[in-house]
């Protein structure tokens, strides 16, 4: 494999001696999930983040150019399976069925499992096919594009369900139990949110009480919207086990425990229907006084929300790969309809309007795809802390594909709107745009919000600054230790700030990459921007930054069009490499970078100019009923008061 130049860097583990600054931001509740949270966080990595060091004004572009390639012997495996299990698919599967009827066929469940779908993760001396990340990947790209549920059954149960945890906190003896059973087709889930608890682990209330005995747990609670979890022979759950006392403050513990299904006291209390995904086996779980034994814990206790934040790093992965397959399919009919269908004398994917949404398609498709196979092989390559990348990439593909999907609709018109089943029974071809649409909404929600990945990379990005602060904030060190420690943190900063300046002004030639290399240069003297951006409003608002969510959500959302500004030149150049007879790879990646530095700029000047204090008010003024008024004349269609 080429595989790009990482600096090796032992990065240390985050374990401050007292709960970080941000978790004494808010209220107590948010400083609860905070602590939670901060002990959950992962810590030793052999090669750094390039997303942490970007926030920090350091470009990093041996990262990521050369663009990592994958194993021409891997990808041959890649290659002969996905022909495989696209051919099974092609011939057993209709999708517009299983969105109609809310079934994936038995038949078909039974086939991928015979063929070792419920098995690309576990490792191949467990008897599963072993595949890379970038493979599993590759798979799920191909799956989700025909029929978007099918690829959320095989994901939700590798990326989340039992095999990623257990492949990477699993004992011996535990991986031995469970993993044989998914090559014969063991179907799995995730268990975490609640009815009233989603992004707040913190508030969890499903408990597991050890036995008197010590032999077993007794779990009781409810866990919602389980993906799978209808259908699961094992379940991850996440629960509460006994608090610790901690540095002498009582700290709230989470475990994880492998649950059998056919355990007495767990129920499927009701399945849950979507927008989309119509053949999505998801649903609301209730456990009664289920005994799981001790040996089916993972990990210690205390690690279940370090499990669960591990696994879906990973899990995040696959969200880019899907969102790769459904841009692609997109771009596909816009290129077929854009020139099929003809109104006013030409193609209308040849007037201006439509020539903007299908450059846009293509574009972005092509970024989409750089960023779902650079952090997959960066996942294969094994400690690379991804945290950021993961959280980046889950953000930028799932927003630009609902974009890329709507513009796809719009280009096909009243064709695009009308259900499939519809088009068929009046004779004309249904290209599934509208499941699709339906289909993606989700992905800006699960595994993370938008919003919640704006506040999680705000956290991440504001980490080295706010370390050396607690250095000198710290109740354990003496006087002279905090003078110190302040004059170090001086130090840094006298020389680490007047360098963002500089380096704002000046960047690395980057000949090699011929008329991309403006678009490295401006990444890097960018990143030097936003650093000193983000330390600024940092010391502006201080404990108040947290409340200040659209200015961290603007500054996060640059630091993501920079990544995959940076993915995407390097993707362009590495293929350009390889045909180098066709241009229009580079013209591609020039205008997605384009486009992507105008939005960047644009994001800088709202940091400023923007309507934020009077959108604040509004809505401040809507919530308390002084606008009941502008309600007037409807029928309330929802439930009574």
């Amino acid at each position: 494999m080429n595989k790009p130049v990482i600096e090796e860097k032992k990065v240390e583990k985050n374990a401050a001696e007292e709960p970080s600054l941000m978790a004494k931001f808010g209220s107590e509740k948010s400083r609860q999930a905070m602590e939670v949270a901060e002990e959950a966080r992962d810590s030793s990595y052999v090669h750094p983040s390039f997303g942490a060091q970007m926030f920090m004004g350091n470009f990093k572009p041996e990262m990521v150019y050369p663009f990592p390639e994958q194993d021409p012997e891997d990808k041959k495996i890649g290659d002969e399976y996905i022909a495989k299990i696209t051919h099974f698919l092609a011939e057993n599967l209709d999708p517009e069925e299983v969105d109609r009827s809310r079934e994936i066929p038995k038949n078909v469940i039974e086939g991928l499992g015979k063929m070792g779908a419920f098995a690309m993760k576990v490792p191949k001396e467990y008897g599963g096919l072993g595949f890379s990340q970038v493979n599993y990947g590759r798979v799920i790209l191909a799956v989700g594009s025909f029929c978007g549920a099918t690829g959320v059954l095989l994901s939700a149960h590798q990326s989340i369900g039992v095999p990623q945890p257990l492949k990477m906190f699993g004992t011996e003896e535990q991986k031995k139990k469970f993993f044989p059973r998914f090559r014969e087709g063991v179907i799995s889930a995730f268990a975490l949110t609640e009815p009233d608890v989603g992004s707040d682990p913190a508030q969890m209330s499903c408990e597991a009480k050890l036995s008197e005995d010590g032999k077993f747990y007794i779990i009781n609670g409810q866990k919602l919207w389980c993906t799978n979890g209808t259908i699961a022979s094992v379940i991850v759950v996440l629960a509460k086990t006994a608090p610790k006392i901690i540095k002498g403050k009582e700290r709230k513990q989470i475990s994880a425990f492998i649950v059998e299904t056919n355990t007495p006291g767990v129920e499927v209390v009701h399945r849950c229907e979507f927008m989309g995904l119509g053949g999505i086996y998801n649903g609301l779980l209730k456990f009664t006084n289920v005994k799981v034994p001790v040996e089916n814990r993972l990990a210690d206790e205390g690690r279940g929300l370090a499990i669960a934040l591990s696994t879906i790093n990973v899990g995040r992965l696959t969200l880019p790969m899907g969102s790769a397959g459904a841009a692609k399919q997109c771009l596909s009919i816009a290129r077929r309809w854009g020139k099929s269908r003809v109104q006013w004398g030409q193609p209308v994917g040849l007037h201006e309007e439509g020539r903007q949404k299908i450059a846009f398609i293509a574009a972005n498709t092509l970024a989409i795809e750089a960023i779902a196979y650079l952090t997959s092989t960066w996942q294969d390559k094994g400690g690379v802390d991804i945290r950021i990348e993961a959280a980046m990439a889950k953000l930028f593909c799932s927003e630009r594909l609902w974009t890329i999907v709507d513009k796809t609709m719009q280009l096909r018109g009243g064709r695009g709107y009308e259900k499939g089943r519809s088009l068929e029974a009046r004779g004309e071809p249904n290209w599934g745009i509208e499941r699709m649409m339906r289909d993606c909404r989700i992905n800006t929600i699960l595994e993370g919000s938008t919003e919640i990945m704006h506040l999680f990379l705000a956290r991440e990005a504001m980490d080295p600054h706010l370390k050396r602060l607690s250095s000198i904030m710290s109740s354990k060190l003496s006087f002279g230790d905090k003078i110190k420690a302040g004059l170090k943190m001086l130090g840094f900063y006298s020389t680490w700030y007047p360098s963002q300046s500089y380096g704002e002004l000046s960047s690395k030639s980057y000949d090699d990459l011929g008329s991309l290399a403006k678009h490295f240069k401006y990444v890097e003297s960018t990143s030097h921007r936003l650093a000193k951006t983000l330390f600024t409003y940092m010391a502006r608002y201080r404990e108040k930054l947290e409340a200040r969510q659209l200015i961290m959500g603007r500054l996060m959302e640059i630091g993501t069009e920079l990544f995959a500004i940076s993915a995407t030149v390097a993707y362009a150049a590495s293929l350009h490499k390889k045909n180098p007879n066709d241009n229009s790879v580079l013209d591609l990646a020039d205008y997605f970078a384009e486009s992507s530095e105008r939005r960047i700029d644009e994001l800088f000047d709202s940091l400023s100019d923007n309507d934020d204090k009077l959108a604040n008010a509004v809505a401040k003024r809507v919530i308390n009923g002084d606008m009941k008024w502008l309600e007037e004349g409807i029928m309330w269609s929802g439930p009574k008061e």
